[in-house]
């Protein structure tokens, strides 16, 4: 593959069916109706994300669903009508399901453009199957195929980014001057895109806001002599309306006063564009302790931007697993214990033996697996802690959640993985992987996104620390020199860095406790069980060397950018252990197969590799706490710079891609006042069914 190609999908997907059936059953008719318009305002945003990702993502997806529609899904009949081979209508409904499971024509994993291996012929014949579909090709014709732009980022050559839309490229440090403008008048960048546009000698910038109201004149907000600020509101608005229309049913059948609260909250934040009540919502949800139906909305991730602050909007909704939920609150419970065992905490006695780098009390969060019933986002994750909101996190509490069906969905992962392994380690590796991923996972969420406290001046309450004996640093020895400054906030201050390096932390924070025995004990894995917590350990550290090779595939050369958040994560945490030296870790490059081969020494792994992630999450985390945004990006930065030898493995990687994984998801509709549950086949046909048939309810829905 050239380095300025994008990826032709021309093998299927793996498709995997997220297991829901026994879940749902579980609920009683009122929270199957709260979780059925929950689910709808979930998939009410799906056009949202298609437009935050490219242009032409959103006609893309309005095509394939017309196409189906030509046909109600007969594949077969439809390919002898337009006359087509079987074969090319094959590698069409591929790309399909691919661009359905990411949302876009981007990965969501990556980041990186992808376009349908079929012939330009083919696709023209299947746009005559009906006059929509004719005049949607005509304006997806070219960019559907085209190779740029290759990526998703600072708008260039080779990137694009729909944070930043509009004919005129916008420059980082011009992102840079408005949004500290934004800081200081209190407007936050969530919800926004930022469009530059020029007038006489004049940079004029339009702060696109979401919301469902518009205003008759854009507001001017900030204005001198060459820069010109205007709050324009009304973006996604009927996207927005849609969703706000759902929730106001699901209200109706919430199960407390708190959810009808939250759920309030939304519906003004959407309405209005206002984020301090999207924020208040945050306040309330995280006070919704274990609800049978877990929910929330929003503009919640800002990995896609590229500066690091605006968010892709995202709906999840999922069912509570109360006896899998009842092993992680047991964890959530002596939290504080292992609190007190990170390096930051070590050999302290003040603060309860926890230090002045963590909160004073550790608020026991709600922690819950669930089982996703609607999950509409560009990454399907793992795992989530919320709200992204640090002052909330350290004054309201926030919420885990695992959602443990995507995480059971498939062994493909595995698979994948195992690739990079001798043939010795495979059967092993298959057998560990799964249980030290999900503990990696549950120690990521709540040890990792859940620990920490900013240090910080405000501007009407003081200061959350004492300036007059201030904190020693651990990795100078001498009084901490810098905290964050009224106004200031982590992701605001550390940009685009600001997201990956706190992943990273939580990264280490979970591969760092599964060297502790006491805590995979908790979950079951002693030295006398048929998985032992040393086991997990071994495979916790192959992950790690796997991850970060595998790390390189979301690297684009082009304009030096990571795809992935969680990628350049694993890259810096790879390297750190491949410079702990003593051959803890090694990679073999065979140069006749071209197959690179990762090995692990367990026997060093406590005096090589725990010692080596404990100094970098140490590091990453007093400069998160301490607001040291100068020294982190000097040594971040520097360090996930992919050179020599990384290159070589990167060409590796891309040439072995394996086949991507995408889930289908279930719908639900009422029929008699009664909700029911429709599964669908794990195949692409299935996928692109149940996308059809969602958007056809909605839309019928909203005719009525």
């Amino acid at each position: 593959m050239a380095q300025n190609d994008p990826v032709a999908i021309n093998k299927s997907p793996e498709v995997s069916r997220l297991d829901i059936q026994k879940a749902f059953t579980s609920l009683t008719p009122r929270e199957k109706l709260y979780a059925h318009h929950s689910a709808r305002a979930a998939w009410s945003c799906a056009p949202i994300i298609l437009n935050q990702t490219s242009p032409e993502s959103i006609s893309i997806f309005q095509f394939i669903l017309e196409i189906y529609k030509s046909c109600e899904g007969n594949w077969p009949e439809l390919a002898s009508g337009v006359g087509i081979e079987i074969e090319e209508l094959r590698r069409f409904l591929d790309y399909a399901a691919v661009f359905l499971g990411n949302i876009g024509n981007y990965f969501g994993q990556g980041d990186q453009k992808f376009v349908p291996d079929v012939s330009e012929s083919a696709l023209q014949k299947l746009s005559q199957c009906s006059a929509v579909a004719g005049s949607l090709y005509e304006k997806i014709e070219r960019p559907l195929r085209a190779s740029l732009p290759l990526t998703l980022g600072f708008p260039s050559d080779v990137a694009q980014s729909s944070y930043y839309p509009g004919d005129l490229r916008i420059s980082r440090e011009e992102i840079s001057e408005v949004s500290n403008i934004l800081t200081k008048l209190g407007i936050d960048p969530e919800n926004t895109r930022l469009r530059k546009s020029i007038v006489g000698q004049n940079s004029y910038f339009d702060v696109l806001q979401s919301s469902v109201e518009e205003d008759s004149h854009p507001q001017v907000v900030y204005e001198n002599s060459d820069l010109l600020i205007r709050l324009v509101r009304g973006g996604h608005k009927s996207e927005l309306s849609l969703v706000c229309r759902y929730l106001e049913h699901a209200k109706e059948s919430a199960a407390n006063p708190l959810q009808e609260s939250f759920i309030a909250e939304y519906q003004h934040s959407f309405t209005t564009g206002h984020m301090e009540s999207y924020k208040n919502s945050q306040r309330k949800w995280v006070k919704d302790i274990m609800p049978s139906v877990e929910v929330f909305f929003g503009f919640i991730e800002p990995y896609r931007d590229p500066f690091g602050v605006r968010a892709e909007f995202e709906g999840l909704v999922g069912i509570v697993n109360q006896q899998e939920t009842g092993n992680l609150t047991a964890l959530v419970k002596k939290s504080s214990v292992f609190i007190r065992r990170l390096p930051w905490a070590e050999n302290h006695i003040e603060n309860d033996g926890k230090g002045p780098f963590e909160k004073e009390l550790f608020e026991s969060p709600d922690f819950t697996s669930l089982h996703t019933l609607a999950y509409c986002s560009s990454i399907i994750f793992p795992g989530k802690n919320l709200p992204n909101y640090n002052d909330i996190r350290q004054d309201d509490g926030f919420k885990n959640v695992m959602t443990t069906n995507t995480m059971t969905a498939t062994n493909s992962k595995s698979e994948a993985m195992a690739s990079c392994l001798d043939p010795s380690e495979v059967a092993t590796f298959l057998k560990h992987r799964e249980p030290a991923f999900y503990l990696w996972v549950v120690f990521h969420e709540l040890l990792g996104h859940g620990t920490g406290k900013l240090l910080v001046e405000n501007q009407s309450s003081g200061f959350n620390f004492d300036p007059k004996n201030a904190p020693i640093n651990p990795l100078t020895g001498y009084p901490i020199d810098s905290w964050y400054k009224h106004g200031q906030t982590w992701t605001g201050l550390f940009g685009d860095i600001a997201t990956t390096v706190d992943e990273c932390r939580a990264e280490c924070v979970g591969a760092y406790f599964l060297s502790d025995m006491e805590l995979l004990a908790m979950f079951g894995y002693t030295d006398d069980t048929e998985i032992t917590g040393r086991d997990l350990e071994y495979s916790m550290y192959m992950q790690l060397g796997v991850a970060g090779l595998r790390a390189l595939e979301n690297y684009n050369l082009e304009d030096h950018k990571w795809g992935q958040a969680h990628s350049r994560a694993h890259f810096a945490m790879f390297k750190c252990l491949l410079a702990a030296g003593g051959d803890f870790l090694t990679v073999t490059h065979d140069k006749i197969s071209e197959k690179l081969t990762v090995s692990i020494d367990q026997t060093k792994i406590s005096t090589h590799g725990k010692p080596a992630i404990a100094s970098l999450m140490l590091k990453l985390h007093i400069w998160r706490c301490t607001a040291d945004v100068k020294r982190c990006r000097e040594y971040y930065v520097h360090l996930t710079e992919p050179t020599g030898v990384y290159l070589e493995w990167r060409q590796i990687m891309l040439a072995k891609q394996t086949a991507k994984q995408v889930f289908v998801q279930p719908n639900t509709f009422i029929s008699g006042g009664e909700v029911f549950l429709k599964v669908y086949e794990p195949t692409v046909e299935g996928m692109i069914q149940s996308w059809a048939e969602r958007m056809r309810m909605i839309r019928e829905e909203t005719e009525e």
